[in-house]
């Protein structure tokens, strides 16, 4: 049996007792650095969608960094937070609207289609509430008030979760800031340290990962832009007032995932029930057959075109990464598809016999 030392003294030992440690390192540092893992990742992507934008304002501050960066996350932050303060009041006056109005034309009786009675589950329970209102309109207001008893567990959760979404995006400015400022420095750290592991090929990830941050990004406004054009003309045709103000709207609620219907369909019932029957049918008809589709062919042929990845793998890497990551899986998948297919393109050249 070898001595003690000798075996303290082995190379493999000296190498197995690093890499544990090393990893032991990570996996705290990790448990530390998860709540902020999210928000640091929207910085590196705002920062990076940003670049062009920051080093114009760099050489306007004459190369005062801190400055240059303070600026540009103020610009960012003033853009996210206005159109998202103008969408809460928008909701909450069109809300306070609705309601006024609903109870309004309780009073004269609401007339739905006749198929909308005939729905399973729905029809007999909307067939009996109407009933109930219809009689007695003050019920809607004892309706409401022990729908919110029952539902103040969910609305205190969706209230935390509000809260910690502000949080969340203070952390993101905050990183967003020192991105801008360290962002140079930082990136080149990370492909030196990478290009010691992987060689001179990790440019082309880097640069795989650059382009497709970019084309989600261009291909989630190109989306935004169709869907609330197309959303628009359905409520022009339809006869809703302020139909621009509602494809703004819809524009601005299709930058989240699957909340675009909420609009269309929030209108599309408003139609039916204050009785254009024809106009509620047709929007909504609208609604399914061309707003929503816009969103999957567009975002993923802008990406497909500027990543040379195939259409349906980018589909697959835009609604697979939100299922898997949230809304951040908008990038992270795609992201993750461009990397795989760039080692999967070297690899085939690598390959590829001299002729």
């Amino acid at each position: 049996m070898p001595p003690m030392e000798d075996i303290a003294s082995a190379p493999w030992l000296r190498r197995l007792i690093v890499a544990s440690l090393l990893a032991g390192l990570i996996v705290l540092a990790f448990e530390v650095l998860k709540p902020f893992i999210v928000p640091v990742i929207w910085a590196v992507i705002l920062a990076h969608v940003t670049w062009p934008l920051y080093r114009r304002m760099l050489r306007w501050c004459k190369r005062r960094r801190a400055i240059a960066a303070l600026l540009m996350t103020l610009v960012v932050t003033v853009s996210i937070l206005v159109p998202a303060v103008w969408l809460v009041m928008l909701i909450r006056t069109e809300l306070v609207t609705a309601y006024t109005t609903f109870v309004a034309q309780l009073a004269h009786g609401v007339d739905l289609p006749h198929f909308v009675f005939e729905l399973p589950w729905v029809g007999p329970w909307l067939t009996e509430m109407l009933a109930r209102l219809a009689d007695d309109p003050g019920a809607l207001n004892a309706e409401l008030r022990g729908w919110l008893e029952r539902s103040a567990g969910e609305i205190g959760g969706l209230l935390g979760g509000v809260g910690r979404n502000i949080v969340k995006l203070g952390i993101a400015m905050l990183s967003l800031f020192f991105m801008f400022r360290d962002g140079e420095s930082f990136a080149r750290q990370v492909a030196s340290v990478l290009e010691r592991s992987l060689g001179q090929r990790v440019h082309g990830y880097m640069l795989a990962i650059s382009q497709t941050v970019r084309a989600v990004v261009y291909g989630l406004l190109a989306a935004a832009v169709a869907q609330g054009t197309i959303a628009g003309l359905g409520y022009w045709v339809a006869g809703l007032h302020a139909p621009v103000a509602l494809g703004a709207l819809t524009m601005i609620a299709a930058l989240i995932p699957f909340m675009t219907p909420v609009v269309w369909v929030g209108a599309s019932l408003w139609l039916l029930i204050t009785g254009h029957t024809v106009a509620g049918v047709g929007l909504f008809l609208w609604g399914l057959l061309a707003v929503s589709w816009i969103d999957n062919v567009v975002r993923p042929l802008v990406i497909s075109n500027a990543t040379r990845i195939p259409f349906l793998l980018v589909m697959f890497g835009v609604l697979g990464g939100v299922a898997a990551f949230g809304l951040v899986g908008l990038f992270v998948g795609p992201v993750i598809l461009a990397v795989l297919m760039a080692v999967w393109r070297e690899w085939l050249l690598d390959r590829e016999p001299i002729s």
